[in-house]
């Protein structure tokens, strides 16, 4: 109910005398907020659908398959009942969004479910002994009941019972091992983006972006805010005239004052959380509860997030644009300094894109719906993908001294007669999330564990946990509440633990790298990398 907080449906379908088919839904209304309440029917009331999330071509399938039937209600999910209706199993590929949806359709006895490209919503499915087959946006709705088996609903894929699951998405770059040729194009990447942040613009309640002052989350801000005000003056009655922008660390935090920054610089109306690291502290078996992991960077950045989607949503908002994603793709996090090739660099851009349900996505996801609030995440719309992951990978990689990480879509928004940001946060250096909100956090929750976990206790961790098995302290405390929570015994192979390729260290920030200390010192500014990047472009060119 966390993640549906505005309204409860329940219908029970099937063959006639039988009804054994159970659908449930509990709605965030964001779009069609008087008439969208689900599950959904068709006219004949033969399907039933049961959905989460956003389909941003709605109107255009609505229209394309308006021979079927027409649709009742401004619902975006319910276009889904027209495309299957015409589509049946090649419905989730004609779906541009994020989604999970579960749909009965009474002709075939059957039921037909699918998850976005991606995994941004979430979907767990799991099977009963009796036979039965349950599918769920939560793993916790599903372990008192399935005890065959429960997994996670693999993103790209669609289930039936007669099929069992497919893939339905594979663009050619999925294939980590096909090195992509492509020359850098900054304007098709750009306006690839542009696009992006427009199409999840699409609501009719107050929305706001998730604003860390990194470039990422900066970036979609400063495109939001453009198209914002372009809206409000084209349509004098637009309600949300002003953008809305949220940011959350501990007092003085690297992340809040690159905020603040952006934020006076487009003008957005800027509000700052702070959080202290009791309050994190407090927070984790809440945290850990709702995420449904015990992944180490996983739950760090989650708990802020966690603390800033509850004073988000009692602010009245429903909707949040954030910027996850960006890092897979453009190989944005610091281990991505040491791939020693060009192979190996795009090789793990594509594994860290195909298991972002697994993190980023998911803590994107639950972190906010924890609170009844939704998360869009621009970097992974299907369009910009097939643009950026196709490029050379040579042409995304970091260069010591002379090219800072992800210089392809800092140089794509770099218009200084019309500058999307300052300069100051376009060439800003990556810091993770839990990084970012103030280096301290990640002290004072190692603290706790070392305090919590004995030594005696840690010595027996292969005992406790043969899957998975902790390396530190920390990690084992979160690996002790999450087993408290979810003792299934399938539930600890629903998560994936976050390591950094190519470094020997046990802890995953960032800063632990030494490429952070080597790309935080004094020259490490907007003019120098600038200044090396064109020296460099000027070197192409006479070559």
């Amino acid at each position: 109910r966390h993640r549906g907080p505005d309204w409860s449906g329940t219908t029970m379908v099937g063959p006639a005398g039988q009804e054994d088919v159970c659908i449930c839904h509990q709605r965030l209304a964001i779009l069609d907020v008087d008439s969208g309440a689900q599950p959904l029917l068709s006219p004949d009331k033969k399907l039933v659908l049961t959905a989460n999330g956003e389909i941003y071509n709605h109107m255009q399938l609505k229209q394309d398959h308006a021979d079927m039937f027409k649709c009742k209600s401004g619902s975006d999910c319910e276009a889904i009942l027209p495309v299957y209706a015409k589509c049946g199993l090649e419905t989730a590929s004609q779906l541009d969004g994020q989604f999970s949806f579960c749909l009965y359709d009474a002709n075939k006895n059957d039921c037909y479910a699918a998850r976005d490209p991606i995994g941004i919503t979430s979907l767990y499915i799991g099977y009963k002994s009796d036979g039965s087959v349950w599918i769920a946006s939560e793993a916790k709705a599903l372990q008192d009941d399935c005890d065959l088996e429960l997994r996670v609903f693999p993103p790209g894929h669609y289930f039936t019972i007669a099929t069992g699951l497919v893939r339905y998405y594979s663009p050619i770059w999925w294939d980590g091992s096909r090195i992509p040729t492509n020359p850098l194009d900054l304007v098709q990447l750009r306006n690839a983006f542009i696009r992006s942040v427009h199409k999840r613009m699409m609501t009719d309640v107050p929305f706001g972006v998730l604003l860390s002052g990194g470039l990422d989350s900066s970036l979609v801000a400063a495109v939001a805010l453009r198209e914002q005000r372009r809206r409000a003056n084209s349509d004098r009655r637009s309600l949300f005239q002003n953008l809305m922008t949220f940011a959350v660390g501990l007092p003085g935090s690297p992340d809040c004052v690159a905020a603040q920054q952006v934020a006076d610089f487009l003008g957005t109306v800027h509000h700052e959380f702070h959080f202290t690291i009791e309050d994190g502290i407090d927070s984790l078996t809440d945290v850990i509860h709702k995420l449904e992991s015990y992944d180490t960077t996983t739950i760090r950045a989650s708990t802020p997030m966690y603390l800033l989607a509850r004073k988000v949503k009692a602010q009245g908002v429903k909707m949040v644009l954030s910027g996850e994603g960006s890092d897979e793709i453009f190989g944005g996090y610091l281990y991505f300094h040491n791939a020693p090739s060009d192979e190996e660099f795009h090789g793990e851009s594509v594994r860290r894109v195909q298991n972002l349900h697994l993190s980023d996505c998911l803590r994107a996801n639950k972190s906010t719906l924890a609170w009844g609030l939704e998360a869009r995440v621009p970097f992974l719309d299907k369009d910009f993908l097939d643009v950026a992951m196709q490029i050379d990978p040579k042409e995304k990689r970091a260069v010591p001294g002379q090219r800072i990480e992800k210089w392809m879509l800092r140089k794509a928004f770099d218009i200084p007669e019309d500058p999307y940001l300052p300069e100051s946060i376009l060439w800003r250096q990556k810091e993770q999330f839990s990084d970012g909100v103030g280096y301290s956090w990640i002290d004072g929750v190692k603290a706790f564990a070392e305090e919590r976990i004995t030594d005696a206790l840690f010595s027996k961790r292969n005992e406790w946990f043969p899957h998975n098995t902790p390396l530190t302290k920390e990690a084992f405390l979160y690996r002790q509440i999450f087993q408290s929570l979810f003792p299934h015994k399938d539930m600890a192979g629903t998560v994936m633990q976050w390591v950094p390729k190519w470094s020997t260290s046990l802890d995953p920030s960032g800063r632990v790298l030494a490429v952070h200390a080597k790309t935080t010192m004094a020259d490490n500014t907007p003019e120098a990398w600038k200044a090396q990047e064109g020296n460099e472009q000027e070197q192409k060119q006479t070559a």
